[in-house]
């Protein structure tokens, strides 16, 4: 006898897999906006989380970071520094040359042998000055000193290795014997101290004006001759004295210079 046919049912099995691959579907459909949900939600936490971390790693970083900057800013000083006293040696350089070339077109090149000295200090006490040139440049003691405008300075007073002391003609151990002049009038300057000087051993009949300019005379030959070295203020004579003498304003800018010529050889 048949048997009634009966409706087969699908495998469970079947349904399972079925069910899966909807699920699927709908969270793969749903997946950009289940993404940008947890993205908004977790977003201020991760803030936070890389906040930290970079803080960390900022909290850390300097130690190193300041020990490499200071090498660096201690290597740029040295640098810096470098580079400065470069930039003065080579401008005292130029300032040198340039003195040198225009004393050779005031024609001192010609008459002298001479080294440009810079000045290093001045003392007005002692009415001196301390140059950069010393034995290691041929200079020696007693050796005169003039500016660009032939002025005399004074003389070599103490030789160091690169150094010497000048004795400005206002010390009181500078002597030297000059001329007024324009005139036939011989005497002996000597320094008095205080950027000051005065004229000694001039005959009582020389007439003697202020405003008369001395130069040295190159008679004992101590200095050229033609110098100058100041300038009449007033004179005294006095009858129980065989000379007279006059107070004397040195020519010489101690404060406009920096620079003088030591002159090491010449010749009257």
């Amino acid at each position: 006898m048949l048997q009634p046919y009966k409706r087969k049912r699908p495998p469970r099995m079947l349904g399972a897999v079925s069910a899966a691959v909807i699920c699927f579907v709908i969270l793969n459909a749903m997946s950009m906006s289940v993404r940008n949900f947890f993205y908004t939600l977790s977003s201020p936490l991760q803030k936070v989380f890389w906040g930290v971390g970079e803080s960390s790693s900022n909290f850390l970083s300097p130690f190193f970071v300041v020990h490499r900057i200071k090498g660096e800013n201690s290597e740029l000083s040295l640098e810096n520094q470098k580079l400065r006293a470069d930039l003065s040696r080579l401008g005292e350089l130029t300032q040198e040359n340039q003195e040198l070339r225009d004393a050779l077109e005031v024609g001192l090149g010609k008459d002298f042998k001479m080294v440009y000295a810079k000045i290093i200090s001045k003392d007005d006490i002692e009415d001196s000055i301390l140059v950069d040139k010393g034995t290691s440049d041929g200079i020696t003691k007693g050796m005169p000193v003039i500016s660009q405008q032939r002025v005399l300075y004074g003389n070599v007073a103490e030789v160091y290795g690169n150094y010497s002391r000048i004795n400005l003609t206002s010390n009181k151990g500078f002597i030297s014997d000059v001329r007024i002049q324009g005139k036939d009038i011989f005497g002996v300057i000597k320094g008095s101290g205080n950027l000051t000087l005065y004229l000694d051993l001039i005959p009582q009949d020389a007439v003697l004006n202020a405003g008369d300019v001395l130069e040295t005379s190159g008679l004992k030959g101590s200095f050229p001759k033609n110098l100058l070295i100041g300038e009449i203020i007033s004179s005294k004579k006095e009858d129980t004295k065989p000379f007279q003498e006059a107070q004397v304003r040195p020519v010489f800018d101690i404060k406009g210079i920096e620079g003088l010529f030591i002159i090491t050889n010449f010749k009257n």
